[in-house]
């Protein structure tokens, strides 16, 4: 049987990875008030993401004011579609 990648399958970082494989960037800001998580919630399930490649952060500013914006790498974005091909693999076998 297919083995789930642990990063991925916890639900709120499987959230944030399907929000991101649908935007080119999204800002914090944008995830927080989507994903109706808390600033430090948000913050830690990204310092995950980040850590295990899946996702890439940006820091700008906008005049004087921080931006920080997230997007999918191209790790991340084949990571998930492995996630899924197993998940795939679990339903099919349960038939």
């Amino acid at each position: 049987m297919a083995e789930l990648d642990p990063h991925i399958h916890q639900p709120t970082r499987l959230r944030i990875l399907m929000l991101l494989s649908g935007v080119d960037l999204a800002d914090f800001t944008f995830l927080v008030n989507t994903l109706g998580l808390t600033k430090g919630n948000l913050s830690s399930h990204m310092s995950r993401l980040e850590e295990a490649g899946y996702v890439e952060v940006t820091k700008s500013f906008d005049g004087k004011i921080p931006n920080t914006a997230y997007s999918l790498t191209r790790n991340g974005r084949s990571s998930l579609e492995k996630y899924w091909r197993a998940i795939d693999d679990i339903r099919h076998g349960a038939e």
